[in-house]
């Protein structure tokens, strides 16, 4: 996987030129946010231990096949490591994609893998995961997660947003890299979830897919306005 440093805290690892995940410093070690697709898990340890410091806990943005499908055997690897995952999003793949009935209606769309690795933790809006502030952005996906680090304002914005093929909101096509809007799955949803990280005003964003956008603002409100 290629491995940048994107701020003092934050290294982006990518698998296939588009398939993003994330090892933030604490002082413990490193939290990684998403796990990428499977077989990836070698090369995110191998990342983390270049970076210089041992992965303690795995946090997840949604359960799409390239954000947990190297969660299993990374937990293999890492059993001391806390996983950490949305309430909402969890009990999404426990109960089969079923929608509450005060939610949209629409298809819940995307790869769902299989995985065995249940959480040492759920968490919701607000919640803290060591420096990282949970966001609930649902509209990719019912309990889609967001993660702001309130050291540096950087916002780790799972499928909420990407920059591959122009900076979007989820669910607004962009043809040259389509493939986060065909597993959406309710866009105005997605849209309000977008105006809510937007108003956190944050110094950086870095997102599934796609390379990391310093000062963002400016092509957030853009991206809402096209989407909208």
């Amino acid at each position: 996987m290629k491995r940048v440093q994107v701020s003092e805290n934050l290294f982006q690892l990518t698998r296939l030129g588009f398939v993003n995940c994330f090892l933030v410093r604490e002082d413990d070690g490193f939290t990684l946010v998403d796990t990428a697709l499977s077989g990836n898990g070698p090369a995110i340890m191998e990342g983390a231990s270049e970076a210089g410091a041992p992965i303690v806990r795995i946090a997840l943005t949604h359960a799409h096949v390239d954000h947990i499908g190297s969660l299993d055997a990374l937990h293999e690897e890492l059993p001391d490591a806390e996983v950490i995952m949305g309430a909402r999003e969890l009990r999404l793949t426990e109960e089969e994609r079923r929608l509450d009935p005060d939610e949209p209606q629409a298809k819940v769309r995307g790869g769902w893998p299989a995985f065995e690795t249940h959480p040492d933790r759920q968490v919701g809006d607000g919640d803290e995961v060591a420096s990282l502030r949970v966001v609930f952005t649902p509209g990719h996906t019912p309990g889609h997660l967001s993660y702001l680090d309130t050291r540096d304002g950087t916002l780790i914005a799972g499928d909420a947003f990407q920059t591959k093929g122009g900076v979007a909101v989820s669910g607004k096509l962009r043809p040259l890299f389509p493939f986060p809007t065909l597993a959406s799955w309710h866009r105005p949803t997605a849209v309000e979830s977008a105006r809510r990280l937007r108003a956190l005003d944050p110094r950086r964003i870095v997102v599934g897919h796609g390379k990391p956008l310093e000062a963002p603002g400016a092509a957030m409100d853009r991206a809402i306005a096209a989407a909208a």
